[in-house]
């Protein structure tokens, strides 16, 4: 069993909340497994657990991901549906990822879901998409009613574009935290 590690070096760069996120990154299992297995982070556990229930991946399925950084949804999801069927959307710069169309908008863009329905067909034919991932989490300010509101929007808006760029019948996987109007937005 590896050696848990309990402090860092004093960095005067680094916040006690980031010191405290490097140390859970450093004692996570899920975080070495997904590095030994070649995914981009531990999240791509999550979707595959999800997927092995749900059974939401299907080949040639055109997928998009919000929020995809840094990629680990993406890339079970290309595993799963097959190259050139998964755009990999982040209002952050992302690295390629073979075999998935990465874009760097914010999809809160007025624009965004024509954007969108246009790139899906000039790279796949098709107009829409069949599964709409949404793993997104706004920046963390220390207020956990703050916080929980600005996920729940986040959440809102990913369901909003959903009807817009959803196929029928199409799926939707979003991240939520448990609180405040999040029991309400399940039942919808």
């Amino acid at each position: 069993m590896p050696k848990k590690i309990n402090k860092l070096r004093k960095s005067r760069s680094l916040k006690n909340s980031s010191q405290k996120w490097i140390l859970r990154q450093l004692n996570d299992p899920l975080v070495k497994k997904a590095q030994q297995q070649g995914y981009r982070s531990r999240a791509a556990f999550k979707i595959i657990e999800i997927d092995e229930k749900f059974k939401i991946f299907k080949k040639n399925k055109i997928v998009l991901d919000l929020g995809a950084a840094p990629g680990g949804w993406s890339q079970v999801a290309l595993e799963k549906v097959g190259n050139n069927n998964v755009f990999a959307l982040d209002i952050l710069e992302m690295p390629p990822l073979a075999g998935a169309h990465c874009v760097q908008m914010d999809f809160l863009d007025e624009n965004a879901a024509s954007t969108l329905c246009d790139l899906i067909k000039e790279k796949t034919g098709r107009q829409k998409c069949d599964v709409l991932l949404s793993d997104m989490a706004a920046n963390t300010t220390g207020d956990k009613k703050l916080d929980h509101l600005r996920i729940m929007n986040l959440l809102e808006e990913a369901l909003y574009l959903g009807e817009k760029i959803l196929n029928y019948k199409g799926c939707f996987v979003g991240k939520i935290f448990q609180g405040g109007s999040s029991e309400d937005l399940v039942k919808v």
